[in-house]
């Protein structure tokens, strides 16, 4: 992977995922919605828009937050980035699952606002696998190397991490 100049520390780095989730957030929410009043069901309406919106996540942190350029495992991060996507699409199902139960009639509002908090709760674990999964070893995931305060997964010889 080739790494464009480092994004600084950690919470540069949280500045920039917070950007970046805020836009794929309106993004996810605003296809929702879109898709909703069109006519499709909660739970597919909300499958296509995170999918969506998850693809440009992904490519945004990876090249913004975590100073990732390149075609250099581009794949391997998206593949990635969908498994983590399954926990957002999980908690997001188990939401409108759970309005539809308790209140059938709620409206694109409703729902909207339930996704919303969903994914909110979700954030913090997306974060985490990008930056110790995902995009861990490059070098604006961390900064630049030797930049680190531990020696993260080099171990006690120095040796490269595996990413």
């Amino acid at each position: 992977m080739t790494a464009v100049a480092p994004r600084g520390g950690l919470s540069q780095q949280v500045v920039r995922f917070a950007g970046v989730g805020l836009l794929s957030t309106a993004v996810h929410l605003g296809l929702f919605a879109t898709l909703v009043r069109a006519g499709l069901a909660s739970q597919p309406a909300n499958g296509v828009a995170l999918v969506v919106a998850t693809v440009g996540n992904t490519a945004l942190n990876r090249s913004w937050t975590f100073g990732v350029a390149g075609r250099t495992r581009l794949v391997v991060h998206h593949g990635q980035a969908l498994l983590v996507f399954a926990i957002t699409w999980l908690v997001t199902t188990a939401a409108l699952a759970a309005l539809a139960r308790l209140a059938p009639g709620a409206g694109v509002a409703t729902q909207t606002t339930v996704v919303a908090l969903a994914n909110a709760l979700s954030t913090v674990a997306r974060f985490v696998a990008m930056r110790r999964w995902i995009f861990h070893g490059a070098h604006g995931a961390h900064g630049a190397r030797g930049d680190r305060g531990d020696r993260g997964d080099r171990g006690a010889r120095g040796g490269r991490g595996t990413a």
